[in-house]
């Protein structure tokens, strides 16, 4: 049996500069807090953890004056920054810088649509961190769409910018356009803000998933990213299984096959993959 780590997956640069950032501080200080989950993979949290990686919510941060929080690639709204000045926490700030930028679009976009009575609108997961750090740039009354026919909340009399979430599907996000288009707003203009990385990652999982016979996808439960990705792949390679880690694979997905494919999401360590092929191979023995 052949088995091979697709070579384009694990962490996009946004995940690997938040975990850089993290571990610096970590080898200097020996402990860090971070603002939710670094990562949606409950192992490498764990792996940070023992180095001294603490997870925290925002209502820590009452107690936390005069100590260091990192705040993840997925960002946070301004209210975070404003609490930690407050505080005098000092940040280290790991927001994405495709994520940063798309913050200050959006910034500019709702100091726009104000001034003409107009509205914005996140196509997102409601609740993810980094939609909520989005909707934090809109003082929290942008619009929020979570599936291409939820048109309910938009008013299509007045002026409509609209913006997706970094990871969200691209073909889905075109849904959405062209189903709001149908509406024929009186002013619509919706920008591309989907991470190209995370957008390419879906053409080069097509070839990896139709060059094996079983493809075993790893993904940590929390992430948008790889669930979209897994539906994705399962759809060209239906010998598709997701797994958290290696300890959840089973024999029969594998028996008889001849090339095993090992894939992963944005938010998935290479160590992670590795650990499955170890764990095929004692299982193929």
């Amino acid at each position: 049996m052949e088995v091979r780590i697709d070579d384009n997956a694990g962490y996009c640069f946004g995940v690997v500069k938040a975990i850089g950032a993290a571990e610096e501080e970590l080898s200097r200080s020996g402990s860090l807090y971070c603002l939710g989950d670094i990562v949606h993979n409950s192992a490498e949290v764990e792996r940070l953890r023992r180095k001294g990686l603490k997870v925290i919510d925002h209502s820590d941060m009452e107690h936390l004056a005069g100590n260091t929080v990192l705040i993840r690639a997925h960002g946070e709204p301004p209210s975070t920054y404003a609490a930690a000045a407050r505080r005098d926490i000092h940040l280290i700030d790991a927001t994405c810088p495709i994520v940063l930028t798309l913050q200050r679009r959006i910034r500019q976009g709702y100091e726009e649509m104000k001034a003409v009575d107009g509205q914005v609108v996140i196509f997102g997961k409601p609740g993810h961190a980094e939609v909520t750090g989005l909707n934090g740039q809109t003082d929290g009354k942008a619009i929020i769409v979570s599936h291409p026919t939820e048109l309910a909340a938009i008013d299509f009399h007045r002026p409509i910018r609209l913006y997706s979430q970094t990871t969200k599907s691209r073909e889905d996000y075109r849904r959405l356009i062209a189903n709001i288009e149908s509406c024929h707003p009186a002013d619509f203009v919706a920008y591309d803000t989907i991470c190209n990385q995370v957008a390419h990652r879906a053409q080069q999982l097509e070839t990896f998933a139709q060059s094996v016979d079983v493809l075993l996808f790893v993904a940590g439960e929390g992430s948008s990213n790889g669930h979209y990705l897994y539906e994705y792949c399962r759809k060209i390679q239906p010998h598709t299984y997701l797994i958290g880690s290696a300890a959840e694979v089973r024999a029969k997905w594998i028996a008889g096959a001849a090339k095993v494919g090992i894939s992963g999401a944005t938010s998935t360590p290479r160590w992670l993959m590795e650990e499955v092929v170890e764990q095929l191979m004692v299982m193929s023995k």
